[in-house]
């Protein structure tokens, strides 16, 4: 169940809603309400919530509305908002804004190296993926390896460097947080946090990104062999914290065949559209490990209805210190970024005659 809270109410009236729900929920601790399109919401269990408790929120002077959520996953669903979000990107930073998921938004590109190697590395690289075109520029700071003797980035000093980046290019900035204690000092670096798909259901870090004080938006990595609905869920608890700049990114999900790193579940595109409102980014490098493949899976993403995809980009990708193999240089990345541009057009024209007829 969620509940919408009046704009007008008085701090009273909030006050002795917050005390109500603790009796209801038997909360120890105070409940936190979430802003989402400029009004707050607050989301329970539904089952937690009787009749005779519904009747006493319904009287409640600071409750506008109450709507019953039948999935678990509420706030991110498309029965609580219908309308897609729209995520602004590169606020708080002397950067370019971009607009990430809505109707009118093209598709964004984010390309950049696997890791921050060097500041040599980095800003050759960003320079080079801004003339290729992309918008956003990525770069590992802190990268979560299987070995614990393979690179394991430049902490940081990454996150330096990929200000330094970002002020050189005008190139908004995003990067990956591990842990709870390293959300903040990502956030000021960073414009966008993200989770990786190791950490998908790593709680207290969904809800610390969900509590930053800067509001960075967040990009969620599908877990190596996670259902959508976990995924979402994952989502949730980063809303429900009191974020709700959060966008999904599909990287592949794991199978027993070795011919490709994971297996690139597009099916997934088209079916959240309907399931929540948060824009959804591709990922196809992490997704087939072969650069070879990603320019065609890149063209698929956005056929599939994608918001935008992620690519790893290097100047000189057999001599990366982290996947270099599923590395496409600037040169590919810019001939991706003209085709998906070209095909996402005349998807959106095609679309627009049906619109008429």
């Amino acid at each position: 169940m969620i509940i919408t809270i009046r704009q007008n109410a008085s701090s009273d009236e909030r006050a002795h809603l917050m005390a109500l729900l603790c009796r209801i929920t038997g909360s120890q601790s105070p409940i936190a309400a979430t802003q989402i399109d400029g009004r707050e919401v607050i989301a329970l269990d539904q089952q937690r919530v009787d009749s005779q408790a519904q009747a006493m929120l319904q009287q409640e002077h600071a409750v506008e509305r109450l709507h019953a959520i039948k999935v678990a996953y509420q706030l991110v669903s498309r029965a609580f908002k219908s309308a897609p979000t729209r995520i602004v990107v590169g606020e708080g930073h002397d950067c370019e804004q971009v607009i990430i998921g809505g109707a009118e938004a093209s598709p964004v590109i984010i390309a950049g190296p696997c890791a921050v190697e060097s500041r040599e590395q980095l800003l050759s690289t960003a320079c080079a993926v801004k003339k290729a075109g992309a918008q956003i520029l990525r770069g590992g700071a802190f990268k979560p390896r299987t070995s614990p003797y393979q690179f394991q980035g430049l902490g940081i000093e990454g996150l330096h460097l990929l200000a330094e980046a970002r002020q050189i290019t005008g190139l908004p900035v995003i990067t990956e947080v591990m842990e709870s204690a390293m959300v903040d000092a990502v956030a000021e670096h960073a414009d966008i946090l993200q989770i990786g798909s190791r950490n998908m259901q790593n709680f207290p870090l969904l809800q610390a990104a969900g509590r930053n004080s800067l509001k960075r938006p967040v990009m969620l990595k599908r877990g190596l062999s996670s259902t959508i609905d976990e995924w979402l869920l994952a989502a949730e608890y980063i809303v429900a914290a009191g974020n709700p700049n959060v966008m999904l990114c599909e990287r592949g999900i794991r199978s027993y065949d070795p011919q490709t790193r994971n297996v690139l579940d597009l099916s997934c595109v088209p079916l959240l559209q309907q399931l929540t409102h948060l824009p959804i980014i591709v990922d196809p490098s992490h997704a087939t490990g072969k650069r070879e493949l990603v320019p065609t899976m890149s063209r698929a993403s956005i056929a599939a209805g994608a918001d935008g995809l992620i690519i790893e980009t290097h100047e000189d990708p057999d001599t990366a210190l982290c996947d270099g193999r599923q590395s496409i240089t600037p040169e590919q990345l810019r001939h991706i970024v003209h085709s998906t541009r070209t095909l996402a057009r005349l998807l959106q024209e095609e679309q627009a005659m049906l619109t008429v007829a």
